[in-house]
């Protein structure tokens, strides 16, 4: 008698603890844009019980005891949300839960190589995008140029075209550098140098974001675009102030001093990029003549900006550049030449050019 009504209190128990594990069906969805998430997670805390949405934002949990349950969501680009329920539900209709973006993850990337202002993902066009943490990475290891950056991205290579004087063409799937174009903030500053000194005389401290496009893109900016096109995008100015200081020297008797300066003041914005880069000849294996050519660069970048409206902005920056290149017989380079020490090659640049924007944004109502 005794065993049966321990067997009875089990068994009791037993279906009680089964009618107390609860379900929860949860929908997720962004916050502005109300699109299902998929593959986003909940989890309930403290558990390892969880789920991942579908394809329409859907999760199922099941075994969920009675009481306040906390569940924690998680999805890349999105912020952390806890929300608390309590079992048993009144209703067994799906929770809609709005899961906000994250601001400093998920950024809209704003692309202007299609000579317009669309978003990365509005985009048909195969644009390769680097952003500013990667720009950082590069710019500290190469300072003084933008080979590195290139050339680590897959497709392009830049190939030193002068053992002499350092130049460097870029190639972009494989056709020569004259069928790439360079730019500066949509603008072609660099002309004819785009793809030999161009290369090595852009300092990167003062790019947000470089875009580039592989393949033909002749049809918006000629034919020298047949290859592919690098557009240098230039940083703007912010309500917080942006100012930085880069000092670099190598054992390649090279020093690099690179400056920035940008801030927005109400409706004046203004930014300011100067650089001095040197570098003394360089002959590492005492052959008698320059592996890293001598040569002297200053670099000033000044830009205002004026914010008319909330649509409008006008913006009007000066891009100048000077450079002596000398590289060749180390005895010539170092003023020692004479009729058997007399080779050289000598590349002296000026490149002065203006920017004038002026952008309107048209705001289409519909209804």
């Amino acid at each position: 008698m005794k065993t049966k009504f321990i067997l009875v209190l089990f068994l009791a128990f037993s279906i009680s603890t089964i009618f107390a594990q609860n379900t929860l069906t949860v929908k997720l969805i962004d916050c502005d844009t109300k699109e299902p998430l998929i593959g986003a997670n909940i989890v309930l805390q403290n558990t390892t019980n969880g789920a991942s949405t579908d394809t329409e934002g859907l999760a199922v949990l099941s075994d969920i005891p009675d009481g306040k349950q906390r569940f924690e969501i998680t999805y890349v680009g999105y912020e952390k949300t806890i929300k608390e329920f309590t079992f048993p539900l009144s209703s067994d209709e799906p929770v809609v839960i709005r899961v906000e973006a994250d601001e400093e993850t998920l950024q809209e990337v704003v692309v202007s190589s299609t000579r317009g202002t669309r978003t990365f993902k509005d985009i048909p066009t195969r644009i390769e995008f680097i952003n500013a943490e990667e720009l950082g990475e590069k710019g500290v290891m190469k300072p003084g140029d933008i080979r590195m950056l290139l050339n680590e991205s897959t497709g392009i290579m830049t190939q030193q075209t002068s053992a002499i004087s350092g130049n460097s063409s870029i190639r972009i799937q494989g056709l020569d550098g004259r069928y790439t174009q360079i730019l500066k903030d949509g603008f072609p500053v660099f002309s004819g140098a785009a793809s030999g000194l161009g290369l090595l005389q852009t300092p990167p401290l003062d790019l947000k974001q470089v875009e580039i496009i592989k393949g033909s893109s002749s049809t918006l900016y000629g034919g020298g675009a047949i290859a592919g096109l690098v557009n240098l995008i230039s940083k703007t100015p912010e309500n917080e102030r942006d100012f930085s200081i880069h000092l670099n020297g190598t054992t390649g008797k090279e020093l690099d001093i690179n400056s920035f300066f940008g801030q927005k003041f109400g409706n004046v914005g203004t930014t300011v990029f100067a650089s001095y880069n040197r570098n003394w000849a360089y002959d590492p294996s005492d052959v008698g003549f320059t592996v890293i050519p001598k040569f002297d660069r200053f670099v000033f970048n000044p830009k205002l900006f004026l914010y008319l409206s909330e649509n409008t902005d006008f913006s009007f920056g000066i891009n100048s550049m000077i450079e002596n290149r000398l590289g060749g017989d180390m005895k010539y380079v170092e003023g020692k030449g004479d009729e058997e020490h007399s080779y050289f090659e000598r590349n002296k640049t000026q490149r002065h050019s203006s920017q004038l924007t002026f952008e309107h944004r048209l705001i289409i109502k519909t209804d």
